[in-house]
This record gives C-alpha cells, sequence and structure tokens, in this order.
C-alpha cells in the first residue's frame, strides 16, 4: 500500500509562511487524485485543497484560497503546499491524503501521519 509522509510543519507567527512536503512511497503524483486536509484541536477534519490529475485541476477551500499553493513533483513524487499570510486559525495538523477526490474526507483511502502548524497571533 502506498504510504505518504508528511514534514515541514512547525511553528511560525501570524503572516508568515510554511511549506509543507508528502513525499509518496509510489508514483501517486501527477497520476492519482491527491490533496492536504487538516484538523485543528476538537473539530471536524476540513478540506483544504484537492488536486486531479492528469487534467491539473485544482480546487482549494474558499478559508485559504489565494493564501496557499499546491503542486507536486513527479520526478520526486512529492506533493507540496506552499502555505503564505498564515493567520491563528491556520493552526492545525494538516494531513496529506491520496484517494477519489472531493471534499468528503471518507473519499479518501490513503492518508499520512500528519504534520503540525502552529500559528501564533
Amino acid at each position: 500500500q502506498v504510504q505518504l509522509l508528511e514534514s515541514g510543519g512547525g511553528l511560525v507567527q501570524a503572516g508568515g509562511s510554511l511549506r509543507l512536503s508528502c513525499a509518496a512511497s509510489a508514483r501517486t503524483v501527477g497520476r492519482f487524485e491527491m490533496g492536504w486536509f487538516r484538523q485543528a484541536p476538537g473539530k471536524e477534519r476540513e478540506f483544504v485543497v484537492a488536486i486531479s490529475w492528469p487534467s491539473g485541476n485544482i480546487d482549494y477551500s474558499d478559508s485559504v484560497k489565494g493564501r496557499f499553493t499546491a503542486s507536486g513533483d513527479n520526478a520526486k513524487n512529492t506533493l507540496y503546499l506552499q502555505m503564505n499570510s498564515l493567520k491563528p486559525e491556520d493552526t492545525a495538523v494538516y494531513y496529506c491524503v491520496m484517494g477519489a477526490g472531493s471534499r468528503d474526507p471518507n473519499a479518501y483511502g490513503i492518508w499520512g501521519q500528519g504534520t503540525q502548524v502552529t500559528v501564533s497571533s
């Protein structure tokens, strides 16, 4: 089974930037639906972005549109999430996912272990 490993989380001040990476154990980037979800303490999992390949269509949630950018590197088999203008409400564990693609977390069968992003005010 494909494994996803996220990295790049950390502590940043509001207005700052972080880039998350998701390394896949198999050739998934550019071939299958992938994306990012997040979950803050005491809250449900929240859709962040979904990427459909090979069309390249990207669907962002309204809460991150214009601030976050998702991309993939086929050669490195790695998915990225560039996060700019971070806000305290972006604080959450961020998960890389692979699956059928949609805003429904249940549509994704493979999840990474998550990486913590904390934005201080």
